[in-house]
């Protein structure tokens, strides 16, 4: 772009490459899950009678599917915690909780819970204590509360630690965090691990976005990925697992570190969630639908910091500026040109004022095409070049800490800073593509999924 100002030499260089490319100890390539093939059972004639009602038909067993059509093989004998939430079903959309609870041979001793709660109704990023799910009985563990991470005390009694949490694809999701800070407490104390496969919504072929320089390592991202990986949470378990050097914990007790993926059976790597026949089960109170989850990326990576709201009907999709009227922020964005995507205005409800207005409806045109985090960073320079004050040049320190953690290093927030709406966005964008794809070749040997 003539004018624009070019990207800085970054400090650090592919985090993710030399992670890929550690040496992997006594193997160097993680084993494969076992897939158990399905029986086959033989067609029985049948007299005419009534038809029958047709059972749902779903192209996809989650994990937890897999692990009870085996008979709970793994857990039998073995006493269980489970980490879950509101999501944590099987395809029929009964409670993992429930499932486990009623496994023969399986002993359950405890819940845990990370952010949003068991049943996804504490608010984002609220702590909560510990407490006794009303529903079973059972004492729940916060994981989001005075402890991030179990305690020795809290797996005492745990001879398995099985987790079934739903992600949506992104590294910011604090449910992965949740998951690998728990693998370290369970290795640390001699637990195996055992997590239910979920599909990645996002497909496990979409990889975009700015990657992790490891020492900005936090609780919205604990994995050196880009910020779409295109991982399935199984996959994440893996390299946390086989990896060196992703786990904070002595190598040794990773590499005696027990952990079994089930993975699901026939999710392919390019199946959205829409492709998969399963229902979407609120992940968060803001991601109420597979749509949500799809904005996420788009809007929620600090474009909130310069102005941007989403509507609440259309969580990460519908988005105003109280600064920008909503025929000048389309006639913006449209110039952009940002590839497999187009918008238009809707009519929502001030969140604040309860009076009708408009906002701007992102639609995906081409799915290809569409990287998912491009649009934040361009909504980041539109709002420098139509406010009066280059937002992002007095940011609070609690907000330059997390805009730094969520995009993964300081290079961009101290380029925007400095040179507002004349920074150029391409240059970013054309680095992270090239990351992205190394990593996404490099991440291969965790892959269950063709």
């Amino acid at each position: 772009m003539p004018g624009a100002h070019r990207i800085p030499a970054l400090r650090f260089l592919l985090p993710f490459a030399a992670l890929a490319l550690a040496p992997e100890g006594c193997s160097s390539n993680p084993p494969r899950p076992a897939v158990t093939a399905q029986p086959m059972h033989a067609e029985a004639a049948e007299p005419v009678v009534a038809p029958r009602p047709v059972a749902p038909v779903f192209p996809v067993m989650l994990g937890i599917d897999v692990l009870q059509s085996e008979g709970f093989a793994p857990l039998v004998g073995k006493r269980i915690g489970l980490l879950t939430h509101r999501a944590g079903v099987n395809r029929l959309g009964v409670s993992t909780i429930t499932v486990l609870r009623n496994a023969r041979g399986v002993k359950f001793v405890s819940l845990f819970a990370c952010e949003n709660g068991l049943y996804g109704d504490t608010p984002s990023g609220k702590n909560y204590a510990d407490q006794v799910d009303p529903r079973t009985g059972i004492l729940v563990h916060s994981l989001y509360g005075r402890n991030r991470k179990p305690t020795a005390a809290e797996l005492h009694d745990i001879d398995a630690f099985v987790i079934d949490l739903q992600d949506v694809g992104a590294r910011s999701y604090t449910f992965v965090s949740a998951m690998k800070v728990a693998m370290e407490a369970c290795f640390e104390n001699n637990v195996e691990v055992v997590v239910l496969d979920r599909p990645n919504p996002l497909s496990g072929l979409k990889v975009d976005g700015p990657p992790l320089d490891p020492k900005h390592l936090s609780y919205v991202g604990e994995f050196p990925v880009p910020y779409v990986h295109g991982l399935t949470i199984g996959e994440l378990a893996r390299l946390a697992k086989y990896q060196p050097g992703v786990l904070q914990i002595p190598d040794d007790v990773r590499q005696r570190g027990r952990l079994t993926v089930i993975p699901m059976r026939g999710w392919k790597r390019g199946m959205r969630w829409s492709e998969t026949g399963l229902a979407w089960v609120p992940t968060s109170p803001m991601i109420p639908n597979f749509p949500a989850v799809v904005g996420y990326p788009m809007t929620g990576l600090g474009s909130e910091l310069s102005g941007f709201v989403t509507s609440k009907e259309f969580p990460f999709r519908g988005i105003s500026h109280k600064n920008i009227k909503p025929e000048v922020l389309e006639r913006e964005l449209a110039a952009f040109h940002i590839p497999g995507l187009q918008f238009r205005r809707i009519s929502v409800i001030n969140a604040k004022t309860g009076l009708p207005g408009t906002a701007l409806f992102i639609e995906i045109s081409d799915w290809d095409a569409w990287r998912p985090t491009e649009l934040s960073f361009y909504l980041m320079k539109l709002a420098c070049k139509l406010q009066p004050k280059n937002p992002f040049a007095g940011l609070t320190p609690s907000e330059t800490s997390l805009f730094v953690k969520l995009t993964g290093s300081p290079a961009f927030l101290k380029d925007i800073a400095a040179h507002g709406a004349s920074i150029d966005v391409d240059s970013y964008i054309r680095d992270w593509q090239l990351r992205a794809a190394l990593f996404q070749e490099q991440s291969r040997r965790y892959w269950i999924y063709p």
